[in-house]
């Protein structure tokens, strides 16, 4: 028989059990969809993911109070840094100008500071807002961020009761937007914004000189930080750095032990690589939920083929009677339960389009852009290959048994 031939058959079988083929297709079409939706948000989380780290400075490694086993890898803001339970209390273990004379003398590192934060209530045009207040040195935290601004400048050594705010706090938190030269209060003190971040940077901040944050920042002594950032001056030395600094100040601070250790060392790197691990395990994950639907529907094909074929007996018996060969029957089969899964991938693909589109609408975002993306045409086609491949190993065992049937046997069925 010709091919053409094989894809008739298929085609008129397919059409003739109508509703028992639809179902089985349905299955492929949640299946397919399911799973290409995922692929097609994990793409668009890992292609964010991948923006964000190109963004991101690799080189940063932070120096925090306090410190939990667990802490180790989850950077400043886990539950060392806030003293959890298991760790030692960020009160009692301060960090002082004597832990950055320790850590000079390290190889590797290009810029250090020390950097104290708390928050406050900061005026403006007769409104409050409790804001989050960071201390820094001028002279050199300039050097170790990559912020973009919307309008200003960044700190500068000679400035002191200055600021530079975050989007968000210049055009959301007060009535009025606050502009460059504006003056807010803190404390009864005032502060002139002479920088705005752009939107999307660090939108809630307040940064300022570290010897005026001391005096504006309640609780907050000279010479006593909240954590250490040190910039290292090249990627690869990021992991000998973070093992340097954390012998260095063991040794400064007279820890013998591991269980006394009051401080913790965490490094964006390793916080980056986590966070694509986290991201690539989640959507393995999802993955194989979703795949479970395609095994549903491969089972279904596979039933839906047995059916047939106990259907088709007398007509496979009469054409193996005028000269159809094993090969050909089988063929025919096979066309069909590909025809079943490339019939369910195509519709499969049309219900992704329609989630990845629906997804925002919804109001569903992941980081900083919609979980909805366009499928791209190689995830099109590898949806409907995955389908026809399916619908092709479904369709074998059926296939086979139908080619092996005798003829007079076939045509003396009932």
């Amino acid at each position: 028989m010709r091919r053409r031939t094989y894809l008739k058959l298929a085609t008129n079988i397919l059409l003739h059990s109508r509703i028992r083929s639809w179902l089985t297709i349905i299955g492929i079409v949640i299946g397919v969809g399911s799973v290409v939706t995922i692929m097609s948000i994990s793409d668009s989380m890992s292609a964010d993911m991948e923006s964000r780290l190109a963004d991101m400075d690799l080189t940063t490694i932070t120096v925090s109070p306090g410190y939990t086993r667990a802490f180790s890898s989850m950077g400043p803001g886990g539950p060392g840094g806030a003293g959890g339970a298991g760790s030692s209390s960020a009160s009692d273990a301060e960090l002082t100008n004597k832990d950055l004379r320790a850590l000079k003398l390290v190889d590797n590192i290009d810029y250090m500071y020390g950097k104290i934060s708390g928050r406050e209530s900061v005026y403006y045009m007769g409104k409050s807002a409790e804001l989050s207040i960071s201390g820094v040195d001028p002279q050199v935290w300039q050097y170790t961020v990559t912020y973009d601004l919307d309008s200003g400048r960044l700190l500068e050594p000679t400035d002191k009761f200055v600021a530079v705010i975050g989007y968000r706090v210049a055009n959301s938190m007060y009535d009025s937007p606050i502009g460059l030269n504006r003056v807010i209060t803190i404390n009864g003190k005032s502060v002139r914004v002479v920088g705005i971040l752009a939107s999307g940077e660090d939108d809630n901040a307040v940064i300022m000189p570290i010897d005026a944050a001391v005096e504006l920042i309640e609780d907050a002594e000279a010479n006593v930080y909240d954590s250490i950032v040190i910039k290292v001056n090249d990627v690869s030395n990021v992991e000998s750095v973070v093992s340097e600094v954390e012998e260095r100040l063991m040794l400064s601070r007279h820890i013998m032990n591991e269980k006394d250790r009051d401080f913790s060392v965490s490094d964006s790197l390793s916080m980056a690589q986590s966070a694509s691990e986290m991201m690539s395990s989640m959507s393995l994950f999802l993955g194989a939920i979703a795949g479970v639907s395609l095994v549903v529907g491969s089972v279904g094909i596979a039933n839906t083929m047995f059916t047939s074929v106990m259907e088709k007996t007398r007509e496979i018996g009469t054409m193996k009677a005028i000269g159809a060969r094993n090969r050909d029957i089988m063929m025919i089969f096979l066309v069909n339960s590909a025809l079943v899964g490339f019939v369910g991938g195509v519709l499969g693909i049309v219900l992704s389009l329609g989630l990845t589109s629906l997804l925002p609408s919804l109001g569903l975002t992941m980081m900083r852009s919609s979980m909805g993306s366009t499928l791209s045409p190689e995830l099109m086609l590898l949806g409907i290959s995955i389908a026809v491949f399916i619908g092709i190993i479904s369709g074998v065992v059926p296939a086979y048994n139908a080619s092996k049937m005798r003829p007079v046997d076939a045509l003396r069925y009932e």
